[in-house]
């Protein structure tokens, strides 16, 4: 007799699932790994597991089979009526849904906001970091410049927040729909909700989902308000942290008019590259590298290393230069 399955088994199935993608990306990065070595490996990794887990979902739920976690708790798919396996065309958005769209989500976000903050030194704006990967800078980096060129100043500080915002909301949206997960016993994955895929069970005691659910409905409420927490600390962090940068601003400007006419007196001038404004309180980095102090200071907070050639080193190492004139 089939009858709707319960949170353990869907959470028992994903688990498993989730161990053979693993393990499927695992053998796919080895692969790649010998026989193009650790720089192609580092540079396609991401590409190599998207392209293995849509391999793992199209050998099996695009195909008309069960995946082998929800073989293994043996729980089947079904449409929204609950009467027949959902059609192919339902499976495959949940495909893209599930692997394809959060892949480029992640990768979009990462190059607009890369793009966004990066400097008018050629040099710096110019690298990418490892995790975007090369058919990224070569596909979706170029549309996001030539989208990011077009605009103004101050629509660019908007869309910065705008992705500050949305890497910070995705994850949370994913708890939130977990702990509704945990609540309802209905959507694991946020992909099947918005399919309207659910499962039905075959034999098995039919109290023993239900024995557990009261479990997974505390667990719920517990996940809520953990969240709740979690944005809570996240919005007041948010504030400090505008807070900071506008008292930092306001400090930056009144050292640099009480110092520009002795700055002036030298004859030469030096930039920071940071600001591109005259070095105030120049401050060199291990590297050699020179800056204004609050400026290293503010890019420190968030990266431990020189920002013109990404050597590693820890704010401790910096020395304030007294008596220093160029």
């Amino acid at each position: 007799v089939a009858m709707a399955a319960g949170a353990a088994r869907v959470v028992r199935g994903a688990q498993k699932d989730e161990l053979y993608r693993g393990a499927l990306r695992g053998a796919a990065g080895a692969a790649l790994h010998g026989l193009a070595g650790a720089k192609k490996w580092l540079e396609w990794r991401r590409e190599v597991e998207l392209l293995s887990d849509v391999a793992y979902f199209v050998l099996t739920t695009l195909s008309g089979y069960q995946t082998l976690g929800e073989e293994y708790v043996n729980i089947v798919q079904v449409d929204p009526t609950k009467k027949k396996v959902p059609s192919v065309l339902r499976r495959a958005l949940f495909i893209s849904l599930h692997t394809v769209v959060p892949y480029f989500v992640e990768k979009g976000l990462l190059h607009l906001e890369h793009e966004l903050q990066a400097e008018a030194d050629e040099s710096r704006a110019s690298q990418s970091s490892p995790a975007l990967g090369l058919s990224s800078r070569t596909l979706i980096r170029s549309w996001i410049q030539k989208q990011v060129g077009e605009l103004t100043e101050q629509q660019k500080k908007i869309a910065l927040q705008m992705v500050y915002v949305l890497k910070q909301g995705i994850p949370l949206l994913h708890r939130l729909h977990l702990a509704v997960f945990y609540i309802r016993g209905t959507f694991y994955h946020l992909s099947k909700r918005l399919t309207g895929i659910t499962y039905l069970r075959f034999g098995g005691a039919q109290g023993d989902d239900q024995s557990i659910q009261t479990g997974y409905k505390f667990l719920g409420i517990i996940s809520l308000f953990h969240l709740l927490l979690t944005v809570g600390v996240q919005m007041y962090n948010f504030k400090q942290r505008q807070r900071a940068r506008q008292e930092w601003k306001l400090h930056r400007n009144l050292v640099h008019h009480k110092n520009t006419t002795t700055e002036k007196t030298t004859g030469r001038h030096s930039r920071c590259t940071l600001c591109l404004e005259e070095r105030r309180r120049a401050t060199a980095t291990p590297c050699g590298h020179l800056f204004c102090w609050e400026c290293i200071m503010e890019w420190c907070n968030t990266r431990a290393e020189c920002p013109l050639c990404r050597e590693k080193f820890h704010p401790q190492k910096l020395i304030y230069l007294r008596h220093y004139q160029l």
